[in-house]
């Protein structure tokens, strides 16, 4: 009798020892994962916000995430049930919208639509506060940013693998690398003592560049590089730990690069890197702000003595055409142009070397350096530009004036002289303000920062050196000549500790040339004013849209449009240059800006409103296309040979017949009047009738696939719907154009919306065999003005012509269509049989999600045909002609070849030359075109 109270009470102590026990399992496992999963390589998307508040905060353990991120990742990660796409970023909620007024009939599939996804988080307050041109954004002071995902977000839902968890740090990094260098024969470092650290990113000389200004060594001069060329008698080691600097080595790619964070995040643990204190020079108490008169009518009269400027353009990407419109507009014979084109963009080097030839006063650089948004390597960029330019014996100039291709004057050169000439000894420098603490906090002047592998790493905190006030605002600046000479010689303290701080800042041009001026003797100079108009939209151009590169926050500037001209003919500030035009988004702008500065241009004059740009040259290789354009291009070709035949050839004649020769030879866009009008395809043929080769421009135009429901729905707020990828949400519009899609892609579902009440609209997206993919619910607020979303499809999709239809009230709205191409190449070479069926057959089993839509097929009154099922099933084996033939008629549903012209001699008789055409990107272009010099100086 006594036995069992005391066996009881055994088994109650045991059984809740055993609770205890898996409760502290249990966090200790929640505990890993969570620190783990930060830095792994899963491919979680995680707000980054620049957030000082919180990430001063940070502690060495398991860093928290923000609720909010973790909900709206939790439908994409399992495919279920999520809730409500909020309309125009605008909120995610529970689930969809109220519909107890539905039919039976219709009442499981309105409780199956509610199975939507969140397609936007919360939205988020925006301010307008800031002047600096790459500010981080005034959003996110109380997110903790301190780690960040791989650098390849992008997630592929392989058909032939299961879905796999986020992985996991199963090991101490310390321990991995390690390993890793024992298995290697090297050490960690992989530096010998007293060795130099290698340059983050080196110039690279270039022997082939015609006019190019050859230059010495610089070696010689300290300051330019990436990283400083500082010596050690023995390469630190130390225990890393730091979570940032541990997360950078995770996801760095390259050995050097993960040798260079190691290397830098010891050399400073040790004291090694950043300077403590340093010297200030400037006699005046406090920041020297000089105030510049605006007089409109006084810069109309030239100065006996003007001053002449060094405009130095960095310009990157495939917009020569825009360049040299802008360059034509600022040419003047008296000035001096020294153009960088960007390590990675071979096409515009190229054309920037054509055109440079013409003129005396125009050198491009014989270095190269792959920029990236916030990295230190654009500041050595301008500080070798500098010195180049002073060592520079011929060019007498006064003014270091930076642009790129994205600026375009407002006002004309001769105004901008006789101001310059009035206040030849100021520097032009755009602030922040006045509250230097949250200047530091939010542009992460406190944190180590190394750029390598085109990624700027974060790799831990530091300490603002004492002695100097810190200062920092635009990295667009009017400097002159004196100022230019002091940054890039002098050797004081100032300059070279500051040369120093700065290698390892994040967007280091926006603050360093600031603090150096207002620190120096030169600091009575500065105007607080860089003689710009930026377009700053903090609502659209704050969406961290760099993360991939940066580990940081930041902003972007909006491009302007027609509605913005007024901004241009302000004068409560001296302003000669406003940022950013695209001519691929607007052109009309620019039109208006250059008709203002120098007059219409003659009636008839061809080209106008039309815009090209390259996005293809065969110099560039087939290698830099992907396989899907390579499929399409040459789709293209094809129809557009068959159009030549069939409207050109005559009976008995074969002298408009043509067999396709290699690869294309370049591809452009198209555009007129601001509307894309598709791809102007250049490529080589032999004409059957003579057996000569030829060259041809076949122009292939996207038809229209947005259709209003028939008859149409009360319901009136969609005013278009369009499915593609690279959607660009800070200027609204996919970048890539015509929407060329394949099995592997991830498509965006966009929708534009005019003004009215809110409403919820249900999504579906149906693939070419009608078997229904996805379906979610949008809540669209009465201001949204445009929605899109994701969603997480299993791929490979199956090629064919899908729909997406759009549905208020499960009353049909409108319906949009897009082809998901099937692949002729695969790596750039012909597909084969055993990769043709693994990409064109769709996912397994058909399910493009975990949950099945399959019940909603006869509601929606879409039914599965078996024979059209089975030839999907055929048609994924097809290889060669079969497949190419396949392809041709899915492309000739969705484009039309428009026309076809001829670049050179052909043996067509009825063949019209490209350049006298209206579309052919050989066709007369006069606003972009560059002559030679008007007796007045000027090319424009």
């Amino acid at each position: 009798m006594v036995a069992a109270p005391c066996a009881r009470r055994l088994a109650r102590r045991s059984h809740s020892a055993l609770l205890a026990a898996l409760m502290v399992l249990l966090l200790q496992t929640l505990v890993v994962w969570n620190f783990s999963s930060l830095d792994s390589g899963a491919g979680e998307q995680r707000r980054a916000g620049a957030a000082a508040g919180a990430a001063e905060q940070q502690q060495p353990a398991a860093p928290r995430r923000e609720r909010r991120d973790l909900a709206a990742h939790l439908p994409a990660a399992r495919g279920g049930p999520g809730g409500r796409a909020g309309g125009g970023g605008a909120r995610g909620g529970g689930p969809g919208g109220a519909r107890a007024q539905q039919p039976a009939s219709r009442g499981a599939l309105a409780s199956r639509a509610r199975d939507g996804y969140f397609s936007h988080r919360p939205k988020e307050k925006v301010r307008t506060d800031s002047n600096n041109e790459n500010s981080v954004p005034k959003d996110f002071e109380n997110v903790d940013n301190s780690n960040f995902a791989p650098r390849t977000q992008k997630q592929k839902h392989q058909p032939d693998l299961a879905k796999k968890p986020p992985s996991r740090q199963k090991e101490p990094l310390q321990r991995k690398l390690d390993a890793q260098d024992k298995r290697q024969g090297q050490s960690v470092l992989g530096k010998g003592p007293k060795e130099v650290l290698p340059p983050r990113e080196k110039a690279t000389g270039n022997s082939s560049q015609g006019k190019d200004l050859s230059r010495h060594s610089h070696a010689r001069k300290s300051g330019g590089g990436g990283s400083p060329e500082t010596k050690s008698d023995q390469a630190p080691k130390c225990d890393i730990s730091g979570k940032e600097a541990i997360s950078a080595l995770t996801r760095a790619k390259s050995k050097h690069c993960r040798q260079e964070i190691a290397e830098t995040y010891c050399r400073h643990k040790l004291g090694l890197l950043m300077p403590e204190k340093v010297a200030r020079f400037c006699p005046l108490e406090g920041k020297a702000n000089k105030n510049v008169q605006w007089d409109e009518d006084a810069v109309e009269y030239m100065p006996a003595n003007p001053v002449r400027i060094a405009f130095v353009l960095v310009v990157h990407g495939r917009a020569s055409r825009q360049l040299q419109r802008m360059f034509k507009a600022i040419y003047h014979k008296d000035h001096f142009y020294y153009i960088h084109v960007d390590k990675r963009s071979n096409y515009l080097h190229r054309q920037v070397l054509q055109f440079s030839r013409q003129y005396d006063n125009v050198r491009v650089t014989s270095w190269r350096m792959a920029t990236i948004w916030g990295g230190a390597s654009l500041l050595s960029t301008y500080l070798q530009s500098m010195r180049d330019l002073l060592e520079m014996t011929d060019w007498p100039w006064d003014f270091f004036i930076n642009l790129s291709a994205a600026d375009y004057p407002i006002r004309t050169n001769d105004q901008l002289v006789a101001f310059l000439s009035r206040y030849r000894d100021m520097n032009f420098l755009k602030s922040h303000g006045r509250d230097n603490a949250r200047f530091i906090r939010k542009q992460g002047l406190d944190r180590l920062f190394l750029e390598c592998d085109t990624h700027m790493w974060r790799l831990g905190d530091r300490r603002i050196p004492e002695g100097i006030a810190v200062d920092g605002g635009s990295d667009w600046f009017l400097l002159n000549r004196k100022f230019v000479e002091y940054v890039a010689f002098s050797t004081d303290d100032l300059v070279t500790k500051m040369k120093q701080f700065y290698s390892y800042t994040l967007l280091p041009a926006e603050s360093f040339f600031h603090t150096v001026l207002e620190n120096s003797p030169h600091c009575d100079t500065m105007v607080d004013n860089n003689l710009r108009i930026t377009n700053w939209n903090r609502k659209l151009g704050c969406k961290c849209q760099y993360k991939h590169i940066v580990d940081w926050c930041g902003c972007s500037p909006n491009d302007f449009k027609p509605q913005d001209f007024h901004r241009f003919q302000q004068t409560a500030r001296p302003t000669f240059f406003a940022r950013k035009f695209e001519a691929i988004v607007n052109q009309e702008i620019i039109g208006q800006l250059d008709s203002y500065l120098y007059g219409n241009y003659p009636a008839g004059t061809p080209g106008l409103r039309s815009y090209w740009e390259n996005v293809y040259d065969e110099p560039d290789g087939i290698h830099t296309l992907s396989d899907v354009a390579l499929t399409l291009y040459h789709s293209f070709i094809r129809l557009g040979l068959r159009r030549a035949e069939s409207s050109l050839h005559t009976d008995g004649e074969n002298s408009c017949r043509y067999y396709p020769m290699g690869h294309p030879a370049s591809v452009h866009l198209y555009f007129l009047a601001d509307r894309f009008q598709g791809f102007l395809i250049k490529h080589h043929v032999t004409n059957l009738a003579v057996s000569k080769l030829e060259t041809l421009e076949t122009w292939m135009m996207p038809k229209k696939v947005f259709k209003v429901a028939s008859p149409p729905s009360d319901f009136g707020r969609l005013q278009f719907s369009e499915v593609g990828t690279d959607w660009d949400a800070k200027e609204r519009l996919f970048r890539n154009f015509g929407g060329l899609l394949g099995p592997m892609d991830e498509p965006v579902g966009m929708q534009k919306w005019g003004k009215g009440p809110n409403v919820t609209v249900t999504v579906i997206w149906v693939d070419p065999v009608n078997v229904i993919a996805a379906t979610y619910d949008i809540l669209i607020e009465s201001t949204a003005e445009f929605t899109h979303y994701k969603p997480p499809l299993n791929l490979p999709l199956r090629p064919g012509v899908w729909t997406v239809k759009i549905l208020h009230h499960w009353v049909p709205v409108a319906e949009t269509k897009f082809l998901v191409a099937p692949l002729t190449f695969s790596n750039k070479q012909p597909i084969k049989p055993e990769e043709a069926l693994k990409l064109h057959n769709g996912p397994p089993r058909s399910a493009y999600m975990e949950q099945s839509f399959q019940s909603l097929n006869p509601v929606l009154s879409l039914h599965i045909n078996p024979a059209q099922v089975e030839q999907a099933r055929k048609n994924a084996a097809f290889t060669g002609t079969a497949l190419e033939a396949w392809l041709d008629s899915l492309v000739g549903g969705t484009w039309t070849a428009m026309d076809i012209c001829t670049t050179g001699p052909t043996a067509c008789p009825v063949m019209q030359t490209c350049s006298q055409t209206a579309w052919s990107s050989f066709s007369p272009d006069p606003k972009s075109e560059l002559g030679a010099v008007k007796p007045d100086g000027r090319l424009r």
